[in-house]
């Protein structure tokens, strides 16, 4: 059963299935405070593209890079990666090395900064600061596309090599 539901941030397509999840599973339910607003624009959002969205249930319940979960035996970090969104969050097991990047790092690529709150350099700073920062052995899962390492793209990432 689903326990938790954690948004990298409140993009369109990264909360489309809230409602289903939060009424079929009832999991805990947790945003980036600094997307709030995304959440709860996001109909009139999906209107500027031709769609419909109901409401999507919004929350109380906040992840800072303070908040640190246990779930098992497995620990969660919150880091704070803004730039694709206000309040981007990058989720980071430790003990495994794992890392679900949301939209800020993608396989030889980086999240878009032309959408609502975007800043390149606020992105580049973040990825730079809090995800180059992990071990290089680090696998991430971006929101998009495939599987990397931490260090494949602290070498190989265009943005960062050029």
């Amino acid at each position: 059963s689903v326990k938790y539901l954690f948004n990298t941030h409140c993009h369109l397509d990264h909360i489309f299935g809230n409602n289903f999840v939060l009424k079929e599973f009832n999991p805990r339910y947790f945003i980036p405070e600094l997307d709030k607003s995304l959440l709860e624009n996001a109909p009139a959002q999906a209107r500027l593209f031709g769609m419909e969205m109901p409401i999507v249930q919004s929350t109380e319940n906040y992840f800072s890079e303070a908040t640190s979960l246990w779930i098992g035996n497995a620990e969660i970090n919150f880091l704070f990666t803004p730039g694709h969104s206000p309040g981007e969050f990058s989720i980071y097991f430790p003990q495994s090395k794992k890392c679900f990047t949301g939209d800020a790092l993608f396989e030889n690529s980086i999240g878009r900064t032309d959408l609502l709150g975007g800043n390149y350099q606020i992105l580049i700073n973040s990825i730079r600061d809090k995800l180059f920062t992990l071990p290089e052995q680090t696998e991430i899962f971006p929101g998009h596309g495939y599987s990397s390492t931490i260090g494949r793209e602290k070498h190989s990432n265009p943005f960062f090599n050029s």
